[in-house]
């Protein structure tokens, strides 16, 4: 036992911020590869399967989770860590150690007592939900199933934010191996239930569950309780003093609640796109409802990899900086975050864009032209999603979590109105969903940073500008060699699309990255030079 909380401990020690970036982009890497495979079962069970398939199932399983979803990011989420990690760090810089426990063990339990009752009511009015708000598309058979689903997973809010906050605090003091563990175990829960549960469940020779597609909604309840499990390991060793009671009188406790609807009702305006997109997708033909949430989650995963991770590791440290009212630290560290974000996102979502197709076949092993039409749109908005996290915790770091509010209204009102417009007046289809959110999302990112500069000036100076057109460079010449390596190497979907993909997509990824690299180091883009330094020692050690 002794050994096993060494252990422990020694993964829980104090990081830097690039060793904390690079551990948070490993394990979103780790976590999105499980996510592709899972979601690679699920498509070929019930989507793109060889006999006949069951498209109102899948549906009915996508749209289960968006109430559950939609209760967690309004009430905990992102909203929880941006208002939570800079009050608690006040606390520690002044030595209140008491005070940030007291605090801590608050929120669990404040949170823990909100989602619970978020989830009885959830399970009470599933069937409405669905019926009139979320999907009012689907087949009484796909309505049915969604139903029965959402009422299993509807103790995900509850697990999850209990979750949140234990690694919201590992996370403000810089501990981060189990919050970058956590997702990892809840993909893995997932696919339990994708492989094993979908067969049913016998016990001593007792069937007490049948299987079929509700075997994922227990996979997903696994899989919670997984995640909780380790984030809870997370804390041995921090001297975490938790006590099951709410100190409502802790000034730290009363901040954070002041500053959460703000962030959380932010939270929420982003999430009611989705639902209308579900409301409206719904309405089209079967299986529209899984292919656009799959294109969305697939141009995701390099937004979580890049923008959510790199933002996640520099926030704690950008809060430090304004604690110790050390502004001009504050905006070198955040301009070289956004050179950073930049200088890796612009060549990703080049790469998107054009081997589409290779990536739409890692989840669906027969190829979808719907999905890989809609990626290509989204791999528009892949670069502006990215800056989008670390803009919004430039004010989130300064407890201003309003101004981001009034943006993301402006943007979400946008984004509903062009969605209706494209999809029913101009009959665009699902496109027109996809459009819309490209629009937005550029929209969004220069308020952002209009309103930043408007802060905090001298933050986007002209060395900034300089070293962001020689990016824009190097990946406009390493777009036309991914065009061409994509020319070169043709995709075709087949039965064995994922054995010929796989060396392709490597193949073209390698080439397209080695010139983007190389001719940034020819450009003397700074953010290059951590990376050739690396590629020297690995190849070069003698």
């Amino acid at each position: 036992m002794g050994r096993v909380r060494r252990v422990v401990q020694k993964m829980n020690q104090r990081i830097t911020v690039q060793l904390a970036a690079t551990l948070l982009a490993g394990s979103t890497l780790l976590s999105s590869g499980l996510g592709l495979y899972r979601d690679r079962i699920l498509n070929s069970q019930y989507l793109n399967c060889e006999g006949p398939c069951y498209p109102v199932g899948i549906d009915a399983y996508t749209a289960a989770f968006t109430v559950p979803d939609f209760m967690f990011f309004i009430l905990v989420s992102g909203a929880l860590s941006v208002t939570f990690i800079p009050v608690f760090n006040q606390r520690l810089a002044t030595g209140n150690k008491k005070s940030a426990w007291q605090l801590s063990a608050s929120l669990i339990n404040f949170m823990a007592l909100i989602t619970l009752v978020t989830s009885i009511l959830i399970i009470i009015f599933a069937e409405p939900l669905l019926r009139y708000i979320i999907a009012p598309g689907l087949s009484e058979s796909g309505m049915a199933l969604a139903v029965s689903m959402m009422r299993v997973i509807a103790v995900n809010p509850f697990l999850f934010a209990i979750a949140t906050v234990i690694a919201s605090v590992q996370q403000a003091v810089g501990r981060f191996a189990f919050y970058a563990l956590a997702p990892t175990i809840y993909n893995i829960g997932i696919i339990i239930g994708a492989t094993v549960f979908t067969g049913g469940i016998n016990i001593f020779g007792f069937q007490i569950f049948e299987g079929g597609i509700m075997g994922v909604a227990l996979g997903v309840v696994l899989g919670s309780i997984l995640q909780l499990v380790v984030s809870s390991i997370g804390l041995i060793g921090l001297g975490f003093d938790y006590e099951f009671k709410i100190f409502w009188r802790n000034k730290g406790f009363r901040k954070v609640l002041n500053l959460l609807p703000a962030r959380s009702f932010d939270q929420g305006m982003d999430y009611v796109v989705s639902l209308m997109e579900t409301n409206l997708a719904s309405r089209m033909t079967e299986g529209t409802v899984r292919i656009f949430q799959q294109a969305t989650t697939l141009h995701v995963v390099p937004i979580n990899l890049i923008g959510v991770s790199i933002s996640t590791a520099a926030f704690p440290r950008l809060t430090e900086r304004l604690s110790e009212n050390r502004i001009d630290l504050f905006k070198d560290e955040l301009r070289s975050v956004i050179r950073a974000i930049i200088w890796l996102a612009l060549p990703v979502a080049i790469i998107t864009y054009f081997t589409r197709g290779y990536v739409v076949s890692f989840i669906s092993h027969r190829g979808n032209s719907l999905m890989a039409g809609l990626l290509g749109v989204f791999a528009v908005a892949i670069l502006f999603r990215c800056l989008y996290h670390i803009l919004a915790r430039s004010f989130y770091a300064q407890q201003d979590t309003k101004t981001p509010l009034y943006i993301s209204i402006v943007a979400i009102s946008l984004n509903v109105f062009l969605a209706i417009w494209f999809t029913f007046s101009l009959r665009y289809g699902a496109y027109g969903l996809a459009v819309a959110q490209a629009i937005v999302a550029i929209v969004e990112v220069v308020i952002l940073f209009t309103m930043m500069e408007m802060r905090t000036p001298g933050v986007l100076n002209k060395y900034f500008w300089q070293g962001i057109l020689r990016m824009a460079s190097a990946a406009g010449f390493m777009s036309i060699i991914c065009y061409f390596m994509v020319h070169w190497l043709p995709f075709e979907a087949g039965a064995r699309s994922l054995y010929e993909a796989v060396p392709k997509f490597i193949l073209i990824v390698l080439v397209s990255l080695s010139t983007y690299l190389m001719l940034s180091r020819l450009l003397q883009i700074k953010e290059s030079e951590p990376v050739m330094r690396k590629l020297r020692k690995v190849f070069f050690r003698a």
